[in-house]
């Protein structure tokens, strides 16, 4: 990578090399034709990548994110251009009134949520405990896990038997590094949340997953990682081998 710095929770348009969400490379199969999709943190990374498949496989797609419009913007021209509809929904999750607005907003414009895509997260890296801010741990808590909650609860009497929610862990949930222990911690939350739920909602015929993605380059990296850490990242990845991936 390229030594570069961006403010929380940065931008796509200034990654430098760009991300791969699958732009030029996945191709769809009609999986879920005429469903309905809400994805947190659409606007980039994993989240735009979600969007993108999403739309190439039928959905039509809810982008939530906090307030990077021109990000925003481009998700929603690929998942257009897929022929699916679009609809971005700026805001913080970490309010729980944002989130029950994210739940009316999408069913009053679609009548139903198939797939609940708790994705957005916030991450910052400190060397110390005595850095981390009693702000930032609640903060983190607020945006990576309580949102999850939030916006389930909110979803759930409009979601039908068959529909499902997917989480985005980390492998940070088991194997959490020191610089990152508000965020690994709220990813081992996620991974709990997640089993509990399943259970919780399995009777209702409503799926919970969570996935745990190792190093991803996306916005988040440059703008809450130290600069001689962004030059490096993903070299120790088999799979990147330092190139960018989603």
């Amino acid at each position: 990578m390229h030594a570069q710095t961006q403010q929380p929770p940065g931008s796509e348009e200034q990654l430098h090399p760009r991300a791969d969400h699958g732009e030029h490379s996945y191709e769809g199969h009609d999986l879920l034709k005429n469903k309905i999709a809400v994805v947190t943190g659409g606007d980039s990374g994993i989240g735009r990548a979600i969007c993108i498949a999403f739309a190439r496989e039928g959905a039509d797609v809810v982008v939530s994110y906090l307030d990077e419009h021109r990000d925003a913007e481009e998700t929603r021209r690929w998942v257009e251009q897929a022929g699916r509809k679009c609809l971005l929904i700026p805001g913080d999750i970490s309010e729980a009134a944002h989130c029950r607005d994210i739940i009316d907003r999408a069913v009053r414009e679609f009548g139903r949520i198939d797939i609940l895509v708790n994705n957005a997260a916030y991450q910052m890296t400190h060397e110390s405990l005595e850095e981390i801010t009693d702000e930032e741990w609640v903060r983190t808590f607020a945006t990576n896990i309580h949102a999850q909650f939030f916006l389930a609860k909110a979803a759930l009497d409009h979601m039908p038997e068959g529909a499902s929610i997917l989480n985005t862990s980390s492998i940070q949930s088991d194997k959490p590094s020191p610089g990152l222990l508000p965020y690994a911690t709220t990813k081992g939350a996620i991974a709990n949340f997640t089993s509990g739920l399943a259970q919780l909602l399995a009777e209702r015929g409503i799926r919970v997953n969570c996935v745990a993605p190792g190093p991803i380059w996306t916005p988040l990296i440059p703008s809450t990682m130290p600069t001689e850490k962004v030059e490096h990242f993903g070299e120790n990845t088999p799979l990147t081998g330092g190139t960018p991936l989603l």
